[in-house]
């Protein structure tokens, strides 16, 4: 009656590695990183860059105590794993001496071994509990204050690092990697720490109940941990296929849903629900065979684990009938066993999660140390009651970051005097655009300097220059997907109600948001889909009033309305103008009539400058702009 208990407790702890070891087999396709879609197919991925472990560091050490606290609970587990064998092996001795006819004292017997047992499986779970909380804890705390600084950081770039990075990149490090490294941080601390200890901790005790057994185990574990590995490598080759497949199907329905009105204008539904199912159905085909080849391991693994308990069981039966090994120290060293393969399991997982998150982690970090070109802050400004708002430019030569070779200006030199409105006109692509660009220090001038009432802006603090000084209104403005109210005051976050109504009447927006339900409380939803093109246009001037800006930048800021819409908008711009300097740049030259000067723009310099009426006279470009339009 003993072997057949025996061969029950070992087939039922053997059932639980089992899964354990299944379950980390089947985790090579959960663990793997998707593809980033924001790379387009065929292009190679950039080196990896290093790991910065001193500035992990920086994140790290506030949470010392935490984690330390949690180090110290996750050894206690795993050394009482270690001990659990061993008192496995004293119960069974306990149950088999009972067994041979010890029946009336069994209770009495069986109380100690089994208290004793029970007492060390509440510990475990306590310490358990107690380091997988604080693990959680410093995870958060850490991949928290790593998204607050990246983000952080990511708002102090210049424009030009956003002209060269993809905004889908940008946002996958804030997400994904920071959440994988945080994964791959508190594996490595609870798996990778309970994991290697009981792999130590178990072989001297397997060592202690039986050399023999323990020679047979290290013949036959190597192999079984090594063609593991291997299975496991290619399933986990297979997982990132698939995960890259699903990654371009992300990316048709991204495109196609973010440009639905585009998809429906062109009535493309079909095409592009054709072209989403052609991806879906490749992605189903490699999950199918990522599903097989988890099957075929899992089975494989299962045989294999059986197997070594066979063995095990078949050798340790030889052993116990030649009175070498008891029955209890049989139990041990099979329990044992399968955690030291169940740990090395673990291990060989981890070891590619740990590697998937120091490249995320180095990812994060290689932006986290990344410094502006032009601080936010930092430098002088003008008294309110002296700023006129004359503006300089003298000289300027540009090109941009990401064409170097190709200037946009040469030798552009300009003057807006105060209180005036200047008109740039010209050619698309002559570098209109890019004169507000400079003004604003979204770049800096590769040559030349410019000037505010005689100072370099290059001396002057850019967030009191932007957030002061220039208000700027584009020809499509951007709203956020919050209230009206929010929208406007993002130009003055300090600002008054009785403040941004005012803006708003002088925008000409009171009226039609008053006549919304909600009014001033009405969401706009994202970059103001709610609203018409002239809505949006007097809600940004609107924002742009907010902060009573000395100087305004008016780019293209009613091309793309209707006629009635830009009498609204042309009114509101009209009276925000008053008392300003106003640099305006358009394409319909009718906006540009009343304008105090007219500069023409044409191979980066100023071909051309006068009033209207001066430029026709002549006959020059601007005269040949005028008859085209």
């Amino acid at each position: 009656p003993l072997a057949p208990r025996c061969l029950l407790l070992a087939g039922s702890a053997t059932g639980c590695v089992v899964l354990g070891l299944l379950g980390t087999a089947a985790h090579c396709q959960e663990a793997t990183v998707p593809a980033d879609p924001t790379v387009p197919p065929g292009v190679p991925e950039p080196a990896e860059p290093p790991f910065d472990w001193q500035l992990f560091w920086t994140f790290l050490r506030p949470q010392l105590l935490a984690l330390s606290a949690a180090v110290m609970l996750a050894l206690g587990a795993a050394l009482l794993n270690v001990r659990i064998p061993v008192l496995l092996g004293q119960l069974v001795n306990v149950v088999a001496q009972c067994a041979r006819g010890h029946i009336p004292t069994y209770l009495r017997e069986v109380q100690r071994p089994a208290l004793r047992l029970l007492a060390v499986y509440c510990l475990q779970g306590l310490l358990t509990f107690g380091y997988i909380a604080l693990l959680a804890r410093v995870g958060e705390q850490v991949a928290g204050n790593m998204r607050k600084a990246l983000f952080t950081t990511l708002l102090r770039q210049d424009v030009a690092f956003f002209d060269a990075t993809r905004t889908g990149q940008l946002v996958t490090r804030l997400t994904a990697d920071i959440q994988e490294f945080k994964s791959s941080f508190k594996l490595a601390i609870s798996q990778g720490l309970r994991s290697g200890t009981q792999t130590v901790g178990c072989f001297v005790s397997l060592y202690l109940l039986s050399p023999k057994l323990t020679g047979l185990l290290i013949v036959a574990l190597p192999a079984l941990v090594g063609a593991g590995a291997f299975i496991g490598a290619f399933l986990r080759s297979l997982s990132r296929q698939a995960q890259e497949q699903v990654a371009k199907a992300t990316v048709v329905a991204d495109e196609a849903l973010g440009n639905v009105r585009t998809v429906r204008a062109f009535a493309m539904e079909e095409q592009q629900a054709r072209l989403f199912c052609a991806e879906v159905d490749r992605s189903g085909q490699l999950s199918e065979q990522l599903g097989l080849g988890i099957a075929a391991f899992q089975g494989l693994s299962n045989l294999a684990l059986n197997g070594i308990v066979l063995g095990t069981i078949f050798v340790g039966g030889s052993l116990m009938a030649g009175n070498e090994l008891s029955p209890g120290d049989l139990m041990s060293f099979l329990v044992a066993s399968q955690t030291v393969q169940r740990s090395l399991a673990n291990i060989s997982i981890l070891m590619g999660q740990v590697v998937r998150g120091l490249s995320a982690g180095a990812r994060v970090f290689e932006l986290l140390t990344l410094e502006p070109l032009v601080p936010l802050r930092g430098g002088g400004f003008i008294p309110a009651h002296s700023l006129r708002g004359r503006i300089c430019f003298h000289h300027v030569s540009f090109s941009y970051p990401t064409r170097p070779g190709y200037p946009v200006l040469q030798d552009f030199s300009l003057t807006l005097p105060p209180c005036q409105t200047v008109a740039i006109v010209g050619p698309s692509g002559g570098g209109k655009s890019t004169v507000a660009a400079l003004l604003e220090r979204f770049y800096e001038p590769t040559a030349g300097t410019i000037t505010l009432d005689g100072q370099d802006i290059a001396d002057l603090d850019p967030s009191w220059l932007r957030g002061q000084v220039i208000g700027f209104i584009s020809q499509e403005p951007v709203l956020f997907a919050t209230t009206i109210m929010e929208n406007i005051r993002f130009g003055k976050p300090e600002a008054s109600d009785a403040e941004v109504y005012e803006a708003a009447r002088q925008a000409n927006a009171d009226g039609f948001i008053r006549s919304f339900p909600q009014g001033y409380d009405t969401v706009v939803g994202e970059r103001g889909t709610a609203l018409s093109g002239g809505q949006k246009q007097r809600i940004a001037i609107a924002r742009a009033l907010l902060k009573d800006p000395a100087v305004l930048i008016l780019d293209e800021a009613t091309s793309a309305l209707d006629a009635q819409a830009e009498r609204a908008v042309q009114e509101a711009l009209d009276r925000a103008a008053t008392g300003r300097t106003v640099l305006l740049i358009a394409h319909r030259l009718s906006t540009i009539r009343a304008a105090n000067l007219i500069a023409v723009l044409a191979r980066g310099r100023v071909a051309e400058a006068g009033t209207h009426e001066e430029l026709l006279r002549r006959g020059g470009l601007y005269a040949k702009l005028i008859q085209q339009q």
